[in-house]
């Protein structure tokens, strides 16, 4: 299980840092025309909100999903308090995107609001893109975890379904690395605990989709980054190639928009599912901080 848990996390991080050259392109003609099949790193752009940033590196929510791992690592558990102030402290001379979101809270804090209190209204994906290192170090604690993906979203993000996709997802990737499949694992939660909700809506009409082209999918539900229309795509590509994770990876990317986000939550629950050995080692290989990543595991439990 060890292996597998760490496997999520890096292909959380992958999952950024190979859509970072393309993220936030809509267009996806030009993603074919222009790049091919994108199935290595690439480096962002001249007129990309990432044109900081080289390839292999991560993309804003990457940055704050491995802020959240040193702050797991350092304190040996999840501390709130400790997450916010790290948080805080990465934007201070920050040289990428800085989402409305971010935004938003940083404004928050710096007039006094309490840390707890903070979080911006958005409702985009990406608060439940960061539990993998959540995920890692409270895997034995179901209840634990939940509590602690929904607090760090929370931090930063207000919505309600933003709040419940954070959970759910973390929920999942528990179940997975206790030997469910991803599909299983969606549909299980989406029956059961969420059952009636707006999330377990949006899973459903995801997976419903299973098989269908993933571009054209997604293009339906749309591509942004608002959880409405990101979740059942998610739910889409997990369940369409849930035992070929280089493959949900690429389509992720291809599909455009704001694959980030996806991919770091697609890339958590293959990554539980299939282990390391799922990962293609230039992947691994080419992460920026992947060496950093693997030292931070080492440091959790």
């Amino acid at each position: 299980m060890r292996d597998r848990a760490a496997a999520s996390v890096m292909a959380s991080f992958i999952g950024d840092a190979l859509a970072l050259g393309v993220h936030w392109e809509y267009s996806t003609r030009k993603l074919r025309q222009e790049f091919g099949r994108v199935d290595s790193y690439l480096d962002p752009g001249p007129g990309s909100y990432h044109r900081t940033r080289k390839k292999g590196e991560f993309s804003h929510y990457g940055d704050q999903a491995y802020v959240l791992l040193e702050s797991v690592a350092s304190s040996g558990a999840f501390d709130a308090e400790d997450f916010s102030r790290r948080w805080r402290r990465l934007f201070e001379d920050y040289d990428g995107y800085l989402d409305q979101a971010t935004r938003t809270t940083l404004e928050n804090l710096s007039r006094g609001v309490p840390f707890l209190e903070a979080g911006s209204p958005s409702n985009d994906l990406s608060a439940a893109s960061r539990v993998a290192p959540l995920v890692y170090a409270l895997h034995s604690d179901e209840e634990a975890l939940a509590e602690a993906a929904r607090t760090q979203a929370m931090l930063t993000h207000t919505d309600a379904l933003t709040v419940a996709a954070s959970e759910f997802f973390a929920r999942a990737a528990h179940m997975v690395l206790r030997g469910a499949g991803p599909r299983e694992a969606m549909e299980f939660l989406a029956g059961g605990r969420f059952s009636g909700t707006a999330l377990a809506e949006a899973v459903a009409k995801g997976m419903a989709t299973r098989g269908e082209d993933t571009i054209e999918t997604v293009k339906g539900f749309g591509q942004d980054c608002h959880s409405p229309h990101a979740l059942p795509s998610v739910a889409h590509i997990v369940a369409s190639y849930q035992d070929d994770l280089e493959e949900a990876l690429v389509q992720n990317v291809m599909a455009g928009g704001d694959s980030a986000a996806r991919g770091m939550i697609v890339g958590m629950l293959l990554g539980a599912h299939l282990g390391m050995q799922a990962i293609p080692r230039r992947w691994i290989d080419g992460l920026v901080r992947g060496p950093a990543v693997m030292g931070l595991l080492g440091r959790v439990g």
